[in-house]
């Protein structure tokens, strides 16, 4: 099977049922994807999938085939996921870290579905988990972000 990561394909061999967060990180050796529960409710392996955040650990990688998936590795290569990340910088956002990049994948992905959300539309897309308590900073940094849009 041939599968799109960062924009460079790559022949896997893995069985089709294997999740796609096995294939990232073991097969691809993309580590920036973390495995957080394993059953889609934390968030910690968030990637997008055609621009859609995706819970890698409980998506079959068969499913993904032909589309375009983008990592950790590679969302400043994207204009939204680079504006992301400096707000998520200059809010200092992260404490330990375990589970931002699954929360940066979220919060790209809100941004390019709703470039200006509401408080509403914030906690109805960032449903990762943070065992650090970052939420009020992931808002704060997401509320900058839309400020920007609405201004620029």
């Amino acid at each position: 099977m041939e599968l799109e990561v960062n924009d460079q394909s790559y022949e896997i061999q893995s069985d089709g049922e294997t999740p796609l967060l096995w294939v990232i990180r073991d097969e691809l050796g993309l580590t920036g994807t973390k495995y957080g529960c394993g059953v889609a409710q934390c968030g910690a392996c968030s990637v997008l999938v055609d621009g859609v955040v995706t819970r890698a650990c409980v998506t079959p990688v068969d499913s993904v085939i032909g589309s375009r998936i983008t990592t950790i590795e590679a969302i400043e290569e994207d204009e939204v996921g680079k504006r992301v990340v400096d707000k998520w910088v200059e809010h200092q956002v992260p404490q330990c870290g375990y589970c931002q990049s699954g929360q940066v994948m979220a919060a790209t992905s809100l941004l390019k579905e709703t470039a200006t959300p509401s408080e509403e539309d914030i906690a109805a897309a960032m449903t990762n988990l943070c065992r650090c308590g970052t939420y009020n900073a992931i808002s704060a940094a997401i509320h900058d972000l839309a400020d920007e849009t609405k201004e620029g």
